[in-house]
């Protein structure tokens, strides 16, 4: 007889700190002996291995636009999988590819027509830095290469979408790496329609550098870094008139707002202006499958295609991944099927609301930016005085005590310290008003423990 050893009981937590390397985590925090493991998900609740029970504020990181456990969307990747897991698109099609592009075109504003997919926001970034110079050399324009992005915007962690991103924390380490060909501008914060300085500051950049030597400008219809920029009425407008005056390619980096966040399919509709290229990934497919992308304009690929070059030359392993590229078939049924824009139009103001309502009983809340289902809190010592938050205060809320307080009110948003120090909330996109409800307790509740704390650590 053979006698088999019981094997151990397997610990993820304790497995995770001797081998899995976290994203953007602090090495103290994943040492820690709270290491927390997620289960399952349901809804816009998530559950770790203890069994506790949290609201996902955040959409994961604002891309489970649909919530969790979406069985329509578990079975068309694995029938995807079981009919063909796996076929590159080098010069090869595949029928999920296909017809996701085929559907992300019929949505996508303007002539907008031409789908390049990736796996993730920052490969989209990439992939159109690549294209936009690809573009020009199509047209004999061979000086311009610069890329023109504002400050505090976050495009991506590879070298050349961090050369692009504007937060300097993300960049110094790597700053001999990064590509020089990046400038940055003011961002909109503090900017009014009147007076569209940030605007000005784009054009200003341009004939700066000299236009025949600028590619592109690059934008988040509303920017996340800083805080829920919302731009000024006729932003974008004018952004559109100063790149067609200078021969420049107008990018708008919608890896966070497309796909439903602001209640459009792309956040370009709703500020009303057609961009040359769009930039998407994250809610393309609930999350459910890795996917990134650019949406061109049809006669700009097809000047690449025309010219010496004859290619776009560019490409990834997984680009057009049939199973990936099947989800988000199925992801933009459902959002249509369950009419995911209305609701989130529908439900805005409720949400804005809410937010106002929290800013309104808690004086550390300085202001709220956002729209649609994304708003940030920025944090203060005390509004009604003007009081700003110290230094120390700033270091200890950022250095854990925020994240702290979030865990054990049981709610997962992100204290961000991009610029100031702030939260910033983006459920699900199908949260309805009970989850908006809960959202705003859970969320009042680590207002004030914030609030005793920096009353007492003044």
């Amino acid at each position: 007889m053979t006698v088999t050893a019981k094997a151990p009981t397997f610990d993820a937590a304790d497995s995770a700190r001797r081998h899995l390397v976290p994203n953007f985590t602090r090495g103290q925090a994943w040492r820690s002996g709270d290491l927390g493991v997620m289960q399952r998900g349901e809804g816009c609740y998530v559950y770790d291995t203890a069994g506790t029970e949290y609201l996902d504020g955040l959409a994961g990181l604002f891309c489970t636009n649909l919530g969790h456990g979406r069985a329509d969307l578990v079975r068309a990747a694995a029938e995807q999988m079981a009919k063909l897991a796996y076929y590159p698109t080098w010069g090869w099609a595949n029928e999920p590819a296909a017809l996701a592009a085929t559907m992300i075109a019929q949505v996508a504003p303007g002539d907008l027509s031409e789908i390049f997919f990736v796996s993730s926001g920052s490969e989209a970034v990439e992939s159109m830095l690549k294209f936009v110079r690809s573009y020009h050399l199509s047209r004999g324009e061979d000086s311009r290469y610069k890329v023109i992005s504002r400050e505090w915007s976050y495009h991506g962690t590879t070298l050349g979408a961090l050369s692009v991103t504007g937060v300097p924390r993300f960049k110094e380490p790597f700053a001999p790496m990064l590509w020089e060909g990046t400038r940055k501008v003011r961002n909109t914060y503090g900017d009014t329609a009147a007076e569209l300085a940030s605007a000005r500051a784009v054009e200003d950049m341009i004939l700066a550098e000299g236009p025949e030597t600028v590619a592109a400008v690059v934008c988040e219809p509303v920017q996340n870094g800083r805080g829920g920029l919302v731009p000024p009425d006729g932003y974008w407008q004018e952004l559109r008139r100063i790149c067609d005056r200078h021969g420049v390619l107008l990018v708008a980096d919608e890896v966070i707002g497309g796909f439903g966040r602001f209640g459009h399919w792309f956040t370009s509709e709703r500020f009303d202006v057609v961009p040359d290229v769009i930039t998407f990934a994250k809610g393309v497919t609930s999350a459910y499958q890795p996917l990134g992308g650019m949406v061109v304009r049809g006669e700009l690929v097809e000047s690449v295609w025309d010219s010496p070059m004859g290619a776009y030359l560019h490409g990834a392993t997984f680009g057009g991944h049939p199973v990936a590229t099947a989800v988000a078939v199925a992801t933009m049924r459902a959002m249509d099927e369950e009419r995911v824009l209305d609701h989130v139009r529908a439900h805005e103001s409720g949400f804005r609301r809410r937010m106002d309502q929290l800013a309104d009983a808690h004086p550390i809340v300085g202001e709220v930016r956002g729209l649609g289902y994304f708003y940030a809190l920025e944090l203060v010592a005390d509004r009604s005085t003007g009081r700003t938050l110290s230094e120390e205060q700033h270091a200890a809320l950022r250095g854990g005590l925020l994240a702290r307080w979030l865990r054990d009110h049981r709610v997962l948003i992100r204290p961000d310290d991009r610029g100031a120090t702030m939260l910033t909330v983006s459920p699900p996109l199908v949260a309805d008003n009970q989850v908006l409800d809960d959202l705003a307790d859970r969320l009042d509740r680590t207002l004030t423990t914030a609030e005793a704390w920096l009353a007492a650590n003044r």
